[in-house]
C-alpha cells in the first residue's frame, strides 16, 4: 500500500513529512509536484525525515510526500560501460541530448536504454536446476566485455521452464521463466539492487595478486593488491586527481568505476574529454569500453553525493559476481563526509569531531568494507575482485583531521601526498617516508617470478631514500662537503631514485606507464650502480670520478627514452655498470 505524507519543514536537502507511519527506513520516496527523488533517513512516530538528492527550491509544506515501496536501488544489466550518471544512476548523457545541459528537477530517465537490443546468447537450457548467481548466458556488451547475464542473488533457486534461444533482446525481454514451488518467475537481462546492501557472495579469498598501475612508486614501493583498498590524502594542488586518472587510465582492472563526489566540474569534463580518446594498454581498444563513470560535482546537490559513492560500489559488485576484477576510484571521499556533516547538522545530531556526525567511522567502514576478493555465487565457479582507492582531501594537508585519520584506519595501503614534492613539481608526490602498504607479503610470490630479488631492490632502495631524509639536516647546515664519501654516495644513489625512477610524467607517451618488467629493471640498473660505486670507493677510487660520470645522467633519463617494448635495453645498461667496476678500478678516470 502506497504510504503518502505531507511536507511540515523543509530545511536544505532535509525535509521532514507528517503521516508516514508505516513507510521504511531507507525507503525511496517522491518529494513535492515535481517527485523529487528522496530517502527516508529517520523515522520518528509518523514523522519521516528525508534527505533529497535534488535541489529543494520552492517546495513548501503541504506538499505531497509519496512511498514508493522500495529502498535507493540501481538497474544492473547490460549497458552500464561507456556510461556517465549522476549520484542517483540517471543518464547524463541521455538528459543533455534530450532536455539540455542542465538537469531539471524531477527529470525521471531509465538508466539503461530500453528499446536497444542485445544479442543474447544461451549457457543453459530448458529444465535445468539453476540459483542465485547462476550464469544464464552472456551479451557482448563492449568489444573488451562479455556481459554475463546471473540469476539475481535474491531470487530463489528453481527449475528453468523456459530459456529463449540465441537472438537480439531487449533488457526488459524475459530470456528464461524459473519455477520454484508452482510459482513462475520471468528473468531478464536486468534486475535492482539496493545501493546499500552489500551483494552477496559464497567465500572472501585473500588476494596475493598486485593491481598493477604502471606507476612505478605505487607497484613497487607501496604496491595495493585486487581487491584490496588505499587511500590517497593530500592538500590542495598535489595531484590527487590526476593520480587517480592514471590508476583508472592503466591499472590492470577489467572495469573501472571511477566516482567524482563533489569534485570541481571541470575535472570531471577532463575526464569525459580525455577517456574517449585512450585506449586500453592490455587490448588497444578505447578505454571507455571498460569504463563507467559517476559525476556528482561541487554544484549539484549536496545530498546525492552521499549516495554516489553506494551507486558506485553496488555496479562495482554486480561486475564482480561476474569474475571480474573492478577498479572503484572515488574523488573524494572528503567531500561524501561533507555531505554527511551538512544533513547531519540539518537534523540536529550532537557534532562529534570538526562538525562530522558521531557515524563517520562507521559509514567509511561500510563503504571500504565492500571491497575485496571473492569466489562468487552460482555457477560455472568464477572468483572475482572489487579493488577500492578513496582520495581524501584534508584541510590544510592536515593528516590528522577526522576523515583521514579514519580512513587509515579501514585502509591497508597509504599514498601521503606531499605538498613540498608538488611544489618542487615532482609528480606523483608520494611522500616515500610517511608512505606504506600492509600488502608487501602477500605480493611478495607475484614479485618474485618477475624478479627473485625485487624485495632485496625495494628495500635497499627504501633505506637509501631513508638514509637521505637524515642527512638532509646536515647537509643544509654544514653543506654536502662535510659528508664523507660513503654519505655521499647515499645523497647521489637517493637523487638518482628520485629524478630517475620516483618521478613519473603523466604526459610523457613513454614514461606515463611502465610495465612491472621495465619497473623492476630501472630499479635493478640504479641499485646496481650503487653497489658498484660502493666496491669503487671502498677500492680507493675518489667519489668525485664517480659522481662525474655522464653514466648517471644518462640512467636517470632512461625511464624517458626506453619503451616498455625495449626493456631488454636496460638489461644492456646492466651489464655497462657492471663493467665500470673494472674500467674505474683500472684507469682511475671517468668515462662518459
Amino acid at each position: 500500500m502506497t504510504v503518502k505524507g505531507r511536507i511540515v519543514w523543509i530545511s536544505g536537502p532535509v525535509v521532514k513529512a507528517k503521516g508516514m507511519a508505516r513507510s521504511q527506513m531507507y525507503e525511496m520516496v517522491e518529494v513535492g509536484s515535481e517527485g523529487l527523488i528522496g530517502e527516508i533517513i529517520r523515522i520518528e512516530g509518523d514523522t519521516a525525515y528525508i534527505q533529497v538528492y535534488e535541489d529543494t527550491t520552492g517546495l513548501r509544506p503541504g506538499e505531497e510526500v509519496v512511498g514508493t515501496g522500495k529502498p535507493l536501488s540501481v538497474a544492473l544489466g547490460p549497458g552500464l560501460l561507456g556510461s556517465i550518471y549522476d549520484g542517483i544512476q540517471r543518464p547524463l548523457s541521455v538528459i543533455a541530448s534530450k532536455i539540455g545541459p542542465f538537469i531539471r528537477r524531477g527529470v525521471k530517465i531509465d538508466a539503461l536504454p530500453r528499446n536497444k537490443k542485445w544479442h543474447f546468447k544461451p549457457l543453459v537450457r530448458k529444465g535445468d536446476k539453476v540459483g542465485p548467481g547462476d550464469i544464464l548466458g552472456v551479451v557482448p556488451e563492449t568489444e573488451l566485455i562479455e556481459h554475463k547475464i546471473m540469476v539475481p542473488p535474491n531470487t530463489p533457486p528453481g527449475r528453468l521452464k523456459e530459456v529463449a534461444s540465441e537472438g537480439d533482446y531487449t533488457i526488459t525481454d524475459p530470456i528464461a521463466i524459473l519455477e520454484h514451488d508452482g510459482v513462475e518467475t520471468p528473468l531478464t537481462m536486468v534486475h535492482y539492487w539496493p545501493v546499500r546492501t552489500p551483494r552477496p557472495s559464497r567465500h572472501r579469498l585473500h588476494s596475493k595478486v598486485p593491481l598493477i598501475t604502471g606507476t612505478r612508486i605505487i607497484d613497487v614501493l607501496f604496491p595495493v593488491v585486487k581487491g584490496g583498498t588505499a587511500c590517497i590524502p593530500g592538500g590542495f594542488g598535489t595531484g590527487k586527481t590526476v593520480l587517480l586518472h592514471q590508476i583508472a587510465s592503466w591499472s590492470d582492472a577489467n572495469v573501472v568505476l571511477y566516482v567524482g563526489c563533489g569534485e570541481r566540474g571541470n575535472e570531471m569534463t577532463e575526464i569525459l574529454i580525455k577517456f574517449p580518446k585512450l585506449k586500453d594498454p592490455y587490448s588497444g581498444k578505447p578505454l571507455l569500453y571498460r569504463t563507467i563513470m559517476i559525476a556528482n560535482t561541487s554544484n549539484m546537490p549536496v545530498a546525492a553525493r552521499e549516495a554516489s559513492i553506494y551507486t558506485g560500489v553496488t555496479m562495482a559488485e554486480y561486475y564482480r559476481d561476474m569474475g571480474y576484477d573492478v577498479l572503484l576510484v572515488a574523488d573524494s571521499t572528503s567531500r561524501w563526509a561533507e555531505a554527511l556533516r551538512e544533513v547531519s547538522g540539518r537534523l540536529e545530531e550532537m557534532p562529534a569531531e570538526e562538525g562530522y556526525p558521531s557515524y563517520l567511522a562507521s559509514k567509511i567502514a561500510e563503504f571500504y568494507e565492500r571491497a575485496g576478493r571473492v569466489e562468487c555465487l552460482g555457477r560455472p565457479e568464477r572468483i572475482g575482485s572489487v579493488t577500492v582507492i578513496g582520495a581524501v582531501s584534508p584541510p590544510g594537508g592536515d593528516f590528522t583531521e577526522p576523515v583521514t585519520t579514519h580512513t587509515l584506519r579501514f585502509t591497508k595501503v597509504f599514498w601521503g601526498l606531499d605538498t613540498a614534492l608538488a611544489y618542487s613539481r615532482h609528480y606523483p608526490a608520494i611522500n616515500w617516508i610517511i608512505s606504506y602498504s600492509a600488502y608487501i607479503d602477500d605480493v611478495a610470490e607475484w614479485w618474485s617470478k618477475i624478479d627473485p630479488d625485487w624485495r632485496e631492490y625495494r628495500e635497499k632502495a627504501l633505506a637509501i631514500l631513508q638514509k637521505e631524509d637524515e642527512l638532509k639536516e646536515i647537509v643544509r647546515l654544514l653543506g654536502p662537503e662535510a659528508l664523507p664519501p660513503h654519505e655521499k654516495l647515499v645523497m647521489l644513489t637517493a637523487r638518482m631514485l628520485r629524478e630517475g625512477y620516483l618521478q613519473q610524467d603523466a604526459f610523457n607517451p613513454v614514461d606515463t606507464y611502465s610495465t612491472s618488467q621495465k619497473q623492476i629493471k630501472l630499479l635493478k640498473l640504479i641499485m646496481t650502480f650503487h653497489e658498484v660505486a660502493q666496491r669503487l670507493l671502498y677500492e680507493g677510487v675518489p667519489f668525485e670520478n664517480i659522481s662525474s660520470l655522464r653514466l648517471i645522467f644518462d640512467i636517470m633519463r632512461l625511464k624517458e627514452q626506453v619503451t616498455n617494448e625495449e626493456v631488454h635495453v636496460i638489461d644492456e645498461w646492466i651489464e655497462r655498470v657492471k663493467r665500470l667496476y673494472r674500467e674505474l678500478k683500472v684507469k682511475a678516470v671517468g668515462v662518459s
